[in-house]
């Protein structure tokens, strides 16, 4: 229930609404530029700028992870909290997510909007680290991938109810609410914090505190960064399977953020989508996305979660493609190719969970997943940068599925290299 809780931070607040729609939109442009035509060259540039400051907060927030998460992780595992630091972490990302009904419809709240986004971000990656930290004390050697995938397909349900509960308000013009002053997205704001604290309360009361292993010895916060270095050299001796897994896997879910994060500016800029229709898109993509992890935990269990997430990747790069020659077809290509995307993301990422967690050493789980994390921040820029890039140099907007493109092909290749323990059914 905790991906539940949390997902609508990341469907609707990062993804499909809050962001794509209203911070970055021309409603945070001065008046006399938001009234110019769209295709006005002074309006894009303008658009183009907050894009890009929120960009900029968004890196300062990747920083703040790559140097928190795995020192956090690493102290919850030898201080046996890692459900204490879970709660807190999803707690403040709550309070993030209240704070932003205070983003007025004015240019002079844009960065207040950027800002408070990009640290609920932080806060939603270290609650995460310490969620997928407990997933080897809820499961067994046999049901991990299964609990995995039905985890993370929770959390997709959870992002479809969320969207449309919006699509219903947006339907029934809010029923008679006064919207003006971006009322709507700050009241969304509200009802996604609301939702967060309301559905993480199944795990605050049944999930129970794993025992610290025996032999850890508590050390201070900027000493964890001393044992960190340790615990990294030593994982590179005697785990190395997890640590080149670290590194390959950084790559492509970096790849896998992409497609999210910039599949709704493809429906929207290139396939010409409307809001409302961004909004339907992502319920649908939701609810594939959603149904495949789950099913996908089945087949996790059965033959392996290198086996689903080299799948999976296979599947995207050709579907990517196909988006990229087929990007002036019309819409029907995007909903087809969009939806079958959509279908691998969640299994490749709960697949990746499962698989980490099951090449993890007994005993830092925490400091394991803060380094997946931090490992993915590391590469975090690679899927952005590429599209960027491409966008720049070809003067279009579709050039940038070739970007994410290459950042799939090159976790692909990487993946394809690590030497992991066979699979066993159990």
């Amino acid at each position: 229930m905790w991906d539940w809780a949390t997902q609508p931070f990341n469907s609707v607040i990062l993804t499909f609404v809050f962001v794509s729609l209203y911070l970055v939109s021309d409603t945070f442009l001065p008046a006399d530029i938001a009234a110019l035509d769209a295709s006005d060259p002074v309006k894009e540039r303008a658009l183009a700028e907050l894009s890009s400051g929120y960009g900029f907060v968004t890196f300062w927030a990747g920083i703040a992870i790559l140097v928190l998460a795995p020192a956090l992780g690493q102290s919850a595992d030898r201080a046996g909290r890692k459900k204490r630091w879970l709660l807190v972490a999803t707690a403040l990302l709550a309070l993030t997510q209240f704070a932003l009904f205070f983003v007025h419809a004015d240019p002079a709240y844009f960065w207040f909007g950027a800002v408070t986004v990009a640290i609920g971000s932080v806060f939603s990656e270290i609650a995460g680290v310490n969620y997928n930290a407990l997933l080897v004390s809820v499961s067994t050697p046999k049901t991990i991938g299964k609990v995995s995938g039905l985890g993370w397909g929770m959390g997709y349900i959870g992002g479809i109810i969320a969207l449309a509960i919006v699509v219903v308000l947006n339907a029934a013009h809010w029923f008679g609410i006064d919207t003006s002053g971006g009322m709507a997205y700050r009241l969304i704001a509200v009802g996604c914090a609301v939702w967060t604290v309301v559905f993480a309360i199944p795990l605050v009361l049944n999930v129970p505190e794993p025992p610290t292993m025996p032999g850890t010895k508590r050390v201070n916060f900027f000493a964890s960064y001393v044992e960190l270095v340790k615990d990294i050299i030593r994982l590179f001796r005697s785990h190395r399977p997890t640590f080149w897994f670290l590194l390959a896997s950084a790559v492509y879910r970096d790849g896998l953020a992409g497609v999210f994060a910039f599949g709704g500016v493809l429906a929207a800029v290139v396939f010409g989508f409307s809001s409302n229709q961004v909004i339907i898109f992502g319920i649908a993509a939701n609810v594939v996305a959603g149904i495949a992890t789950i099913f996908a935990g089945r087949l996790d269990d059965r033959y392996g979660a290198r086996a689903v997430i080299i799948s999976a990747l296979s599947i995207l790069i050709a579907m990517a493609l196909v988006v990229f020659f087929l990007h002036d077809a019309g819409q029907l290509p995007f909903w087809i190719c969009g939806l079958i995307l959509s279908a691998c993301v969640g299994p490749a990422q709960a697949a990746s969970r499962s698989l980490l967690a099951r090449v993890t050493p007994a005993g830092m789980q925490g400091e394991i997943f803060g380094l997946y994390a931090t490992t993915g921040r590391v590469a975090s820029f690679l899927a952005p940068g590429l599209w960027a890039l491409l966008i720049a140099w070809f003067g279009a907007t579709y050039w940038g599925i070739l970007g994410i493109m290459i950042v799939l092909l090159a976790g692909l290749i990487l993946l394809l290299f690590v030497r992991l323990p066979k699979h066993v059914r159990l």
